[in-house]
């Protein structure tokens, strides 16, 4: 059976995402925070870890593409789900009783026009939305509503006073499974994400780019992330897709040259649709 890593608990969206792309055949290891689920999966008390990395509307969570970067994990797969926040209470209790809203600061982000409207209500960030349900039935807490997710309304027996109350609709996250080892499933692979530093020298980042084009690598994403020990210079982190792996490599053999250091974080297999 494999032990799954999440942040988070039961009913979390990390939940829903490891038992979607893993099936309900695994083994759940839960943690309140990225950091140590990402060292579960270094130390191997984890066979794989589901990790948020972006999101449609907050953009992305940069800390953990340094975590992937620094313990050497390589992504191995993605997953993509839509978000869709709930505000829940212990039964029976009314809005207008509320002083307070406890989640996760994504989902707050996430929520913002709606909580406009209850400017009374203190928002209070914690480390997970579905550990929030938890904490208010467990201990009966009757001024404090959780958002969080439908699934997690339903296992801790949570009442749900407003549905779907994200700004925007269409609210999605995107999640990569990271392992140890990289990815076996070499026929699937039509995705890379890399990291790359660059000299100040001008067109620098021009010719990597070209170089993709030329060889028909579709940039997806590019994130620029500080190196610590440098101020003023950066790593880029970026995702490309491609029909063909051959193309894949001889691109990357020529960006080795460009490039002042070059590390491929992954390939693996493209979900967006």
């Amino acid at each position: 059976m494999k032990k799954i890593g999440i942040q988070g608990i039961k009913g979390s969206y990390h939940d829903q995402v490891a038992k979607s792309y893993f099936g309900d055949s695994i083994s759940i290891n839960e943690f309140l925070s990225f950091d140590d689920l990402a060292h579960s999966v270094s130390t191997n008390k984890s066979d794989y870890g589901v990790m948020a990395i972006e999101n449609s509307i907050a953009g992305s969570i940069i800390p953990n593409y340094a975590l992937i970067d620094s313990l050497n994990l390589n992504i191995v797969g993605e997953f993509f789900i839509n978000i869709n926040h709930q505000l829940m209470v212990y039964p029976g209790v009314k809005i207008e009783n509320l002083k307070f809203v406890s989640s996760h600061p994504m989902a707050l982000l996430q929520c913002k026009r709606f909580l406009k409207k209850y400017h009374y209500l203190t928002l209070v960030e914690d480390k997970d939305t579905a550990d929030v349900a938890k904490q208010i039935i467990e201990n009966k807490i009757m001024d404090t509503a959780a958002i969080a997710s439908v699934n997690a309304a339903e296992i801790y027996g949570l009442e749900i006073i407003s549905n779907d109350i994200q700004t925007i609709k269409n609210n999605e996250t995107r999640f990569v499974i990271v392992s140890k080892e990289r990815s076996a499933h070499k026929d699937l692979i039509n995705k890379a994400s890399l990291k790359f530093s660059l000299s100040h020298k001008t067109g620098s980042l021009a010719s990597v780019l070209s170089i993709m084009k030329n060889y028909n690598l579709n940039l997806t994403k590019i994130q620029s992330l500080p190196i610590v020990e440098i101020p003023w210079k950066y790593s880029f982190f970026v995702d490309t897709t491609f029909d063909s792996i051959d193309d894949f490599y001889n691109a990357i053999r020529l960006i080795e040259v460009e490039a002042e250091s070059l590390k491929v974080l992954g390939t693996y297999n493209n979900q967006m649709k």
